[in-house]
């Protein structure tokens, strides 16, 4: 179940608040085979992080839950960076759940988020006080207090769910909204400009079958990553631009014209990079950009613009 991005959060005492955390979107299940965690992917993610699954083991028999896995660094904060490029380097690796699908076997999905909500506060109560690598995702039921929260500790956004909704799976039916204090979203990898080894990246998003030009994204890089991108993209070149709205005829300071596309180098669009920016300019382009990292957990044909 996903949520739909919004531009204001909703008030009313038929919410409650979370905070969106930046990190990987993950299912965690026990059954008698042991521990499995699932990206929304469907890719097992389970030796990726094994402390993880370890401390999932503690979990009832034949339980599920929904959350995200994050990274956080030496001064407490989570960083999506981290978590992608750095993991050795992580002062701890979360599983930070918020919903439960399962319990004991026991099909949740149509019981109302506010009955899940307590089951998953009961089955938690035992892993939190063992400190352990699973920790409950908080919610409150008015919004102004986490909205400070999220900007002071530099989260993501604020996610609202209705307390009535059942579980919609792979769906964004609107019980579950998402509100962002720093814009930003994944995008698709469709070039590159070459430049000790890589100078920017090229991406864009797809509308219907077609990759539409939105960036490219020089700031974020640190050398090490700038060469780990680079080597993942080089083994995807192809002879034609991916992008259906380019060249584009009007230059401008975001624009790729004909004559500025002749020093770029195209790419399958296979991989997905998250993007931070400050707005969306007036002919669709993205101000201020800065690269945060890869998202191998989501699908490219599903990237759109928010």
């Amino acid at each position: 179940m996903y949520a739909e991005l919004v531009q204001q959060l909703p008030d009313g005492n038929e919410w409650l608040y979370e905070v969106k955390f930046d990190g990987y979107r993950c299912l965690a299940g026990r059954d008698s085979a042991g521990v499995t965690l699932w990206s929304r992917r469907g890719n097992d993610l389970t030796a990726q992080f094994p402390n993880i699954a370890k401390a999932c083991e503690q979990l009832p028999p034949r339980t599920l839950l929904d959350g995200e896995i994050v990274a956080i660094n030496e001064n407490g904060r989570i960083s999506f960076n981290l978590l992608q490029h750095h993991r050795s380097q992580a002062q701890a690796l979360l599983f930070s759940t918020f919903d439960v699908l399962i319990h004991r076997g026991i099909n949740l999905l149509n019981e109302p988020l506010s009955k899940r909500r307590e089951v998953l506060s009961d089955l938690m109560k035992p892993l939190t006080r063992r400190a352990t690598a699973v920790s409950l995702s908080e919610s409150i039921d008015t919004p102004a207090e986490l909205i400070r929260v999220v900007k002071e500790f530099g989260f993501e956004g604020v996610i609202a769910k209705r307390k009535n909704s059942c579980y919609e799976s792979g769906k964004r039916s609107g019980a579950w909204l998402k509100y962002k204090v720093n814009q930003s979203q994944e995008f698709v990898i469709g070039g590159y400009t070459p430049g000790n080894p890589l100078d920017a990246v090229i991406v864009g998003y797809y509308e219907g079958d077609k990759l539409i030009y939105a960036a490219k994204v020089r700031d974020g890089f640190v050398p090490r990553l700038r060469r780990d991108v680079w080597q993942k993209l080089k083994g995807l070149e192809i002879a034609s631009c991916p992008f259906a709205n380019l060249p584009e005829k009007k230059r401008t300071q975001f624009s790729l014209t004909r004559e500025e596309m002749k020093n770029c180098i195209w790419v399958k669009p296979r991989l997905v990079a998250q993007i931070e920016f400050t707005e969306w300019t007036p002919d669709g382009h993205l101000r201020h950009s800065k690269f945060v990292g890869l998202r191998d957990d989501k699908d490219p044909r599903e990237v759109v613009r928010e």
